[in-house]
């Protein structure tokens, strides 16, 4: 089984990026359809961005497309999340995920989740 766990979360000014990680240990993550999701205070868990385990292809929410890239270094076992033009937003506790299926669109198949990072965007 994998363990995940997300760092490179904070505080950034409107307009800022940030890079987000997820390490893993345990299996290696070139394995799994690996996935970004993100929940903000009170309001449901949303989909990100992913990475498919079959050819690499990723996939992202309309509302990150174009500013968030998602990546795999397999030699690194590490899956990372490129944030640009950061809004508001975009404020939320950023979780990564891991799925045996290659479908990256099904949330309930992901199986195993880090414990999130925190990212606050100020205006």
């Amino acid at each position: 089984q994998v363990q995940l766990v997300e760092s490179g979360g904070g505080l950034v000014q409107a307009g800022g990026s940030l890079r987000l990680s997820c390490a893993a240990s345990g299996r290696a993550v070139s394995t799994y359809t690996m996935g970004w999701f993100r929940q903000a205070p009170g309001l449901e868990r949303d989909f990100v961005a992913a990475i498919s385990r079959s050819d690499d292809s990723t996939y992202y929410a309309d509302s990150v497309k174009g500013r968030f890239t998602i990546s795999r270094d397999n030699a690194k076992n590490a899956v990372y999340l490129q944030m640009n033009s950061l809004k508001p937003e975009d404020t939320a506790v950023y979780s990564c995920a891991a799925t045996s299926s290659t479908m990256w669109y099904f949330t309930p198949g992901y199986h195993t989740w880090g414990q999130g990072t925190q990212v606050t965007v100020s205006s």
